[in-house]
């Protein structure tokens, strides 16, 4: 069978699936359909609706979309086997029954932004890049029935650069993964529908990736500093990391602030011990005793902006003021008088 052949649904829902997508169809893959998401709504009152980037690609190259609210949905399965599809591709998407995925007499593969099974979940790039990990990559493997647990047909690594921010490791991946869609496909192709695969080797060694939500980007300032480091680059810039300003006169409210960039320093902080608000912190230093510094304290120095965390004083050099846009630190301080009457919780 030749590509143009093989009749394959796309999909998928974000930006991250249109480069897979855009790879097959400018490819001269035969895709005959693309499945994704209801237009979003949008707006003070939810009164505009918004197409979700993989459709917005679809319908400028003329192919058909299908978008189910439910896909067990019988009209929707109806749609679905009238394409006659030889292979399903998913990449980004949600999860599928199994009448879907096993439709096609080729099955079904993924692409996934991690190396399986590590990083299981709705956000592997985030949480590689908040846990510090130096590398990652993408996998295709066929959907069976528990999430991201399927037989692992081929991986693709790569590097995540110390300094790298989520949005330079989602484009590296996105075209790495659309690389590996399409090199999966010519797999299935000269196999006949046989490309090898191989079961997932579990461990009790392995992260989890589950969505992100606002709580979730909330900075600890407890923590060491490369931790918080790896936790504002691996939510830059979208959805962003935050804390409070917080006035030490505790009659001023907090303030919110997004905090998109840091840098390490390798300052410590009073020796490395500091006191905390929570109650059940102990002081680092050999002997146990509070140093008078706070987690969380601000100080300017050389205008440079400057956080107390457990172990070091962490630079942040981009943040975003509630009501304003995102600018230097540097700018920041020049309207930013007295930053040790402040916080960071």
């Amino acid at each position: 069978m030749e590509k143009k052949n093989l009749r394959i649904v796309f999909m998928g829902t974000p930006e991250f699936a249109v480069g897979s997508l855009q790879r097959l169809v400018e490819n001269g893959y035969n895709v005959v359909a693309v499945v994704t998401q209801p237009d979003k709504p949008v707006g003070r009152h939810g009164s505009v609706l918004r197409p979700s980037p993989v459709k917005e690609y679809a319908l400028a190259h003329g192919l058909p979309v299908l978008q189910p609210l439910k896909m067990k949905d019988e009209q929707f399965l109806e749609q679905l086997r009238s394409y006659n599809a030889d292979l399903q591709v998913v990449v980004a998407f949600r999860m599928l029954p199994e009448v879907v995925w096993a439709m096609p007499r080729f099955g079904t593969f993924n692409v996934h932004a991690a190396l399986l099974p590590d990083y299981r979940g709705a956000a592997p790039i985030n949480w590689a890049v908040i846990n510090g990990e130096t590398l990652t990559g993408v996998t295709t493997f066929f959907l069976d029935h528990d999430i991201d647990t399927g037989r692992i047909i081929a991986q693709r690594q790569f590097p995540i650069p110390d300094d790298a921010d989520v949005e330079y490791v989602y484009d590296g991946l996105m075209q790495l993964g659309a690389q590996l869609c399409t090199d999966t496909v010519d797999l299935v192709l000269s196999t006949d529908g046989n490309a090898p695969s191989q079961p997932q080797q579990d461990s009790d060694v392995h992260h989890a990736a589950p969505k992100i939500f606002k709580e979730t980007c909330a900075i600890d300032f407890s923590l060491p500093a490369k931790r918080i480091y790896d936790f504002v680059r691996g939510l830059s810039p979208v959805p962003g990391a935050w804390c409070l300003l917080t006035p030490r006169d505790a009659n001023a409210p907090a303030q919110v602030l997004k905090i998109y960039k840091t840098a390490k320093t390798g300052e410590s902080v009073a020796g490395g011990a500091l006191v905390s608000s929570a109650p059940d912190h102990k002081a680092a230093n050999t002997n146990d005793q509070p140093t008078g510094v706070e987690v969380g304290t601000l100080k300017a120095e050389n205008r440079r902006l400057l956080v107390a965390t457990v172990d070091e004083w962490l630079e942040i050099v981009e943040l975003q003021p509630a009501g304003k846009k995102r600018m230097a630190a540097r700018d920041y301080l020049n309207g930013f008088q007295h930053p040790e009457h402040f916080l960071l919780k």
